[in-house]
């Protein structure tokens, strides 16, 4: 009998043994898959970030035919400079208007398919645009682009931070270099496509449209599948020693370095082909290609920024860049042909580099407010442009296009105000190690 029990009770842990090495098992595989998933939630998605900025590229292209394709519109339509200001103001007025609200909105209830939906409207606004024949309805083209882009560009910003992996600056930097290198395609287009064949082929970038959508739709499955889920959880914690007014005043300095980078640009954007046309006597098409030059360089600084903003913090990067511009736009006003073209690039390098820089900045100012920060930015960029551009318009036809450039040059002294802001960078370096 107790020769029984011995071997039963033997055989009981024997087998509690061999439970408790298969629950060790299934805990240890469990653990792995756990950290397997982990790993690749923490790897940088490259395919998603080369079709957002695929995707941003077609989209700022077809956004940047409009301005370079205001000295055709102007003989057209008999157009002032004020009137080109207005276009310029609604195309970046609704671009900016609806940004923020659309950034809140994907943070609170995330929306995957309507990065899509944006790409739509652009594509009907340049069906409007290519066969509009009054200047109402290139008003309205110009508002239904604009809204496309008020759509695209935060939820894109959104997936870029998703897919980053935790180089949030790279990140941006691809996502940005996209739009930087649309936008300067799109005086090339409009040199080479449309100025030949009449306004009317701008309707021929609607299958660009097209292409957009479908990218998109395939981007918003990843969305859905994975990247809302990587987005939560790489949400991290405010920075110690930021209270609500620190964050204020942080914001208010970021968006004063935007204003005067943005205002700066729309000088460039809208009205550099009519000051070489003016000052210079070149060609339209030339005008246009020197017009891509800087908007070239742009591109180029962009991806050069965040990089390095990852390595050395965002706000040595965006103190420098901005500040930085400032002996180049001193002397654009008083240089020759050569040198106009000379000095555009290292204005458009140094200049550029800064965005990705502040977009970064401000979402670890905020975390979990990812799209928010995305569309005040974006949005806010848009707006002074659109502001900007509207009263240098107004100022170009009383003082003249040379007086604009002068004044514009001392715009980058507000980069000063950068030294005010606090080093973010150094806080999660700190809780990263």
């Amino acid at each position: 009998m107790g020769f029984a029990v011995r071997l039963r009770h033997s055989a009981l842990s024997a087998g509690a043994r061999r439970a408790s090495s298969r629950s060790g098992s299934l805990t240890k595989s469990a653990t792995a898959a756990a950290g397997s998933t982990l790993g690749a939630a923490g790897t940088t998605a490259v395919g998603i970030l080369a079709a957002i900025s695929f995707c941003h590229l077609l989209n700022d292209m077809m956004q940047s035919l409009l301005p370079a394709l205001y000295p055709m519109l102007k003989s057209s339509y008999r157009l002032s400079f004020t009137q080109i200001g207005l276009l310029t103001f609604t195309f970046q007025f609704t671009a900016s208007l609806l940004q923020p609200l659309v950034g809140v909105l994907a943070d609170r209830s995330p929306r995957p398919y309507s990065l899509a939906a944006g790409m739509g409207f652009t594509l009907v606004g340049l069906l409007l645009l290519a066969f509009a024949d009054s200047y109402a309805l290139l008003l309205l083209a110009a508002a239904l682009i604009g809204t496309g882009s008020s759509v695209f560009h935060p939820e894109s910003s959104r997936v870029a931070r998703m897919a980053s992996g935790g180089k949030h600056g790279l990140a941006q930097s691809v996502f940005q270099v996209g739009g930087s290198l649309g936008s300067a395609a799109g005086p090339l287009l409009a040199a080479f496509i449309v100025l030949p064949r009449g306004q009317s082929s701008v309707a021929w970038f609607s299958a660009v449209a097209l292409l957009g959508m479908l990218v998109l739709i395939n981007v918003g499955h990843w969305y859905r599948t994975h990247g809302i889920t990587r987005l939560a959880g790489a949400a991290g914690k405010r920075p110690p020693g930021t209270r609500r007014r620190h964050i204020a005043a942080a914001l208010a300095v970021l968006l004063a370095l935007v204003f005067s980078k943005y205002v700066y640009l729309a000088s460039i954007s809208s009205y550099y082909t009519f000051y070489l046309i003016e000052h210079f006597h070149v060609s339209v098409r030339s005008s246009q290609l020197q017009l891509f030059v800087f908007l070239a360089s742009v591109a180029i600084g962009g991806l050069i920024g965040g990089p390095i903003g990852d390595r050395l913090g965002s706000k040595y990067i965006i103190w420098v860049s901005i500040l930085g511009v400032l002996p180049f736009t001193l002397l654009l006003p008083h240089a020759n042909l050569f040198w106009t073209g000379v000095l555009s690039v290292p204005i458009g390098l140094i200049l550029a580099s800064a965005f990705p820089a502040i977009v970064v900045y401000a979402q670890d100012l905020l975390p979990g407010r990812t799209g928010m920060v995305a569309g005040l930015f974006f949005g806010l960029a848009f707006g002074m442009g659109s502001i900007g551009a509207a009263v240098l318009g107004r100022l170009a036809d009383h003082v003249g296009i040379d007086f604009v450039y002068q004044v514009c040059a001392f715009l980058p002294l507000i980069g000063l105000l950068a030294g005010f802001l606090p080093d973010v960078h150094r806080y999660h370096t700190q809780r990263a190690g």
